[in-house]
């Protein structure tokens, strides 16, 4: 086989743990209570309407399902593929796995397959609720099997990306800003090179990269070249995978071990062959904590490459809004300026969770984090120092967002009034996103896990709140209706994101945060369709503030604890 001992472990191991079924029983039970919550807000809690409505309701329920599932495919193909080969990373194993008779094959695809065995299993276990929808008509069973099919196909794709990125770069905070930037930069891409060709068979073939734009065809019943899209994009995102493993295989023992392998041996060399010669120290500051995420190279060479690479991805946005027309809106709501300063602030978040996240579990796989332990470092220093470095090393991530909705409101497309609540907005999503990752890096000892629990906490945030607003202009109903038809969903939501934080400290203050959070984004959505941004901006910093100030107090309280330098007070 070509994944070889490393798949056939993970498939061994994976079914051992309560993670694998939590996964496989969650993703039905999400699908399910999607479904319910979609029938309340657009059917309400009347009797049965038509066959008419609904075969509009199953067509509704599908595209939602499908482009709910290919979101989720990607983002975690990518994380959990990436995550794999950085965890060997970080903890130094896999210079041995590179030292062993396994083949390159194995190495790259057996890491792939690990990865996506996962996304496989939701996948899978996604079927029998997609065969549902027929029986309440407007789809068919061709349609599921064509946009599952796709689903996968760019799973696979992303996650050989990753898998290619986590090989190439050395940092885990670099793996996972280039994978994210990396897939957004490619399908915008795509999507400039088929405005620049048109509508004609070159440009429906590079339009066959895009899994979003490949999927349109086949979740519209009257479409007549669904089928043919579909049969085009799969072989197409297949073959993007497999060009882009074989450069992984390529270039796998170029990369690897890296650089920095070569140059300590080098330099042990010269220590035992050399006097040493005297070199002037490095000045410390009071903050060591601070000093280090600042002013090293903690993160590794490239983090510059990265934020520029961001910048022209912000770059080709304000361009795009220059084209445009500013008075088009999407969902009846939302400028393209608004839509592109929603997918800036996005990745900025993402990336601000993953610097942050990445800082504690850097620590620990590379085993500094003992030695830091074993200093007079105090909980207070050690949380502000992380936090504060995380986001000085974000700044320009931070920035470019402020300065679009400043260049917005100078446009004309917002007020200034608008564009300074949504700046304090922002303002206190990056701080949430931030203490999340220090949150979660602290409650999971295990890196991988940590990682993925932060990010796809984050992750899952946005995705809820796209739900809420495309059900919420679906429905087109009152507030209270409104509630009562969300009601499961803000309960579940609330129940799965409590779970999350207090997985190792149950704190009243994360129960009440997790329960008020849900309730409080649906009521900042509602306000804001209702055009009331100042509602708005109070619910979001009340939500999303409080649940920040609940993570901080108990990483600081309960730090030494929670990472092992006391074990707390008996009783």
């Amino acid at each position: 086989m070509l994944t070889g001992p490393i798949f056939r472990r993970e498939a061994l191991t994976a079914p051992r743990s309560f993670r694998h079924f939590a996964i496989r029983s969650g993703s039905v039970l999400a699908l399910f209570v999607l479904m319910y919550t979609a029938d309340k807000a657009v059917l309400g809690f009347g009797a049965a309407g038509s066959l008419g409505a609904s075969a509009r309701f199953g067509a509704l329920l599908f595209q939602i399902f499908s482009l709910v599932e290919l979101t989720l495919s990607i983002f975690f193909g990518l994380l959990f593929a990436a995550g794999t080969v950085s965890q060997e990373k970080d903890r130094g194993t896999l210079i041995l796995l590179l030292m062993t008779d396994l083949k390159n094959t194995e190495l790259v695809v057996g890491k792939l397959a690990s990865g996506l065995l996962a996304v496989a299993v939701v996948l899978v276990t996604s079927i029998p609720a997609f065969f549902l929808l027929p029986l309440l008509g407007g789809v068919t069973a061709g349609q599921i099997g064509q946009a599952l099919a796709i689903c996968a196909a760019a799973a696979v794709a992303a996650g050989s990306w990753g898998t290619l990125v986590a090989y190439w770069r050395e940092k885990t905070f670099q793996t996972l800003a280039i994978g994210v930037i990396g897939i957004v930069a490619f399908l915008a891409i795509v999507e400039a090179i088929v405005a620049l060709l048109g509508g004609g068979n070159a440009g429906q073939a590079v339009g066959l990269l895009n899994p979003y734009r490949a999927i349109v065809p086949v979740l519209n019943p009257f479409s007549e070249v669904g089928g043919w899209i579909a049969a085009g994009a799969v072989p197409a995102l297949l073959g993007l995978a497999v060009v882009i493993n074989a450069v992984t295989l390529w270039r796998l023992r170029i990369w690897n071990p890296p650089r920095h392998v070569h140059e300590i041996a080098k330099a042990i060399e010269r220590e035992t062959t050399v006097e040493r010669t005297a070199s002037k120290s490095r000045d410390v500051w009071d903050a060591p904590i601070l000093w280090r995420e600042i002013r090293t190279r903690a993160y590794g060479r490239k983090t510059a490459v990265i934020k520029a690479a961001y910048i022209a991805l912000a770059a080709a946005a304000v361009w795009f809004l220059m084209r445009g027309d500013a008075g088009d809106t999407i969902l009846g709501s939302m400028t393209p300026g608004g839509m592109a300063f929603v997918g800036l602030a996005f990745v900025s978040l993402m990336l601000v969770n993953a610097q942050s996240v990445t800082s504690l579990t850097g620590e620990r796989d590379a085993r500094t984090l003992e030695l830091l332990l074993v200093t007079d470092i105090d909980a207070k220093e050690f949380v502000t120092g992380k936090l504060a470095g995380a986001l000085y090393n974000a700044k320009e991530l931070i920035l470019v967002p402020l300065s679009l909705a400043a260049y917005l409101a100078f446009r004309g497309e917002i007020t200034a009034e608008n564009a300074f609540y949504t700046g304090v907005g922002f303002l206190v999503l990056v701080a949430f996103a931030a203490m999340l990752g220090l949150h979660s890096a602290v409650t999971f000892h295990v890196s991988r896990t940590a990682i993925a629990n932060s990010l796809g906490t984050l992750f899952f945030l946005f995705v809820g709140i796209a739900l809420f607003l495309l059900l919420l202009v679906e429905a087109q109903s009152s507030f209270s209706l409104q509630l009562q038809s969300f009601l499961v969903f803000i309960v579940a939501g609330s129940i799965v994101l409590g779970a999350s934080l207090t997985q190792k400290n149950p704190a009243p203050a994360l129960w009440l945060s997790a329960a008020l959070l849900p309730f409080l984004t649906f009521f900042a959505i509602a306000s804001f369709l209702l055009g009331d941004p100042l509602a708005v901006t109070l619910a979001i910093v009340a939500a999303y503030g409080f649940t920040t100030v609940a993570m901080l107090v108990p990483a600081v309280s309960d730090f030494d604890v929670a990472l092992g330098r006391s074990r707390g007070e008996k009783g």
